[in-house]
């Protein structure tokens, strides 16, 4: 059917796709260290919310269900290895990690 993809979290699904796609029983999924994305599956659609970057992606149809599944793995790992990244830095007048 389709994917949607909102770059901020002022931006949704329709109404239109929320009536149409959003419906029924959801199981809700939290991923992340804290629970910051969020996977939350309804028998047509699964809509993906990520509070790190603030995007929400709506997955429409049977096809494309599996496929938020597959983005929930690379946001988790694209997360941490930025986290890690981070970490990482060090300034130059702290050679020891900043510590």
């Amino acid at each position: 059917m389709g994917i949607f993809r909102f770059e901020n979290n002022f931006a949704a699904p329709s109404r239109q796709q929320r009536e149409r796609y959003m419906k029924g029983e959801v199981e809700e999924h939290h991923f992340g260290q804290e629970g910051e994305i969020t996977l939350l599956l309804y028998h047509e659609a699964a809509y993906l919310k990520d509070d790190i970057d603030n995007v929400r992606i709506l997955f429409t149809g049977i096809r494309d269900k599996p496929r938020a599944v597959e983005e929930v793995r690379r946001m988790v790992e694209y997360h941490q290895l930025a986290e890690e990244r981070m970490k990482s830095f060090t300034r130059g007048n702290q050679p020891d990690g900043g510590e």
